[in-house]
């Protein structure tokens, strides 16, 4: 998805300690991240189920609900933030702990800002890996993805005939000329290509560009012209007409339906 503005949430019923973290990142990010605290584990609480938190910073010991308690919480929860536990005190248990519930870092206090900056950088680059994956289940073609899995299986020929499709996406190209790229008759390759994963070879090609073109107009501004072209179309017009075959929107209500549900749904 088009990337929204993170949201960092920094646990901790201790004030000084929360503003001091506070401080320094919002120095650090410049703006880039929101950066919000809470005092308590029912407050974090309170803010996680109304708002989208893609790190949260926790303290381990509070009153009530501590942070353990606050991440096992979470557990159920279908997005759950990454998380980066703090502690006056090093001890395993409270580590062992951390690590079965997915817990990213564990800082134990007085760490300085360098500490802490380098761990919510490792820390934000898993939420990028996490969306990553998220955004490729919910566009995956899965009859593409299963010939793609045949490939692995399939012959020589089949294996250079879907490099080269993958190679020349952005280019309009034909059958013969892939055929003649790997020195097959095309018949001979349509045959074959048909047998080993499934699926005709233009029917391949066209769900590889509209696999493509989905990945574009979720993770790029770009317009639709500009997609048409990257995916390998000369005109929006039948690119457009493709995109609503397979997918049963346009190309613009399919990033809008998608945006609008991932702001939705997520947390």
């Amino acid at each position: 998805m088009i990337q929204q503005r993170r949201m960092i949430l920094v646990v901790d019923d201790e004030p000084l300690t929360r503003q001091g973290i506070q401080r320094t990142l919002e120095a650090w990010s410049i703006g880039q991240y929101q950066i919000i605290g809470a005092e308590s584990g029912a407050e974090a609480l309170e803010i996680l189920s109304v708002q989208p938190i893609h790190l949260m910073i926790t303290d381990i010991r509070m009153p009530e609900i501590n942070g353990l308690a606050l991440v096992e919480a979470l557990q159920k929860n279908l997005h759950k933030p990454v998380v980066i536990l703090i502690s006056a005190h090093s001890e395993f248990d409270y580590a062992q702990t951390a690590i079965r519930l997915g817990v990213v870092n564990y800082l134990v206090k007085p760490f300085n800002k360098k500490k802490l900056i380098d761990a919510v950088e490792q820390a934000l680059e898993i939420v990028d890996s996490r969306e990553r994956v998220e955004t490729m289940e919910k566009i995956v073609d899965t009859q593409l993805m299963h010939a793609k899995n045949e490939h692995v299986h399939a012959s020589v020929p089949i294996q250079q005939a879907i490099q080269f499709i993958e190679e020349h996406l952005h280019e309009s190209f034909s059958l013969r000329d892939a055929a003649d790229h790997i020195h097959l008759n095309p018949s001979y390759l349509s045959s074959l290509f048909k047998e080993q994963t499934n699926l005709n070879f233009s029917e391949y090609v066209t769900r590889s560009r509209m696999q493509k073109a989905k990945e574009l107009l979720l993770q790029t501004n770009l317009p639709i012209t500009e997609i048409a072209e990257k995916v390998g179309y000369q005109t929006a017009k039948y690119f457009i007409k493709l995109f609503k075959e397979y997918e049963g929107s346009s190309p613009s209500f399919y990033r809008k339906k998608m945006n609008s549900h991932e702001n939705e749904s997520e947390f």
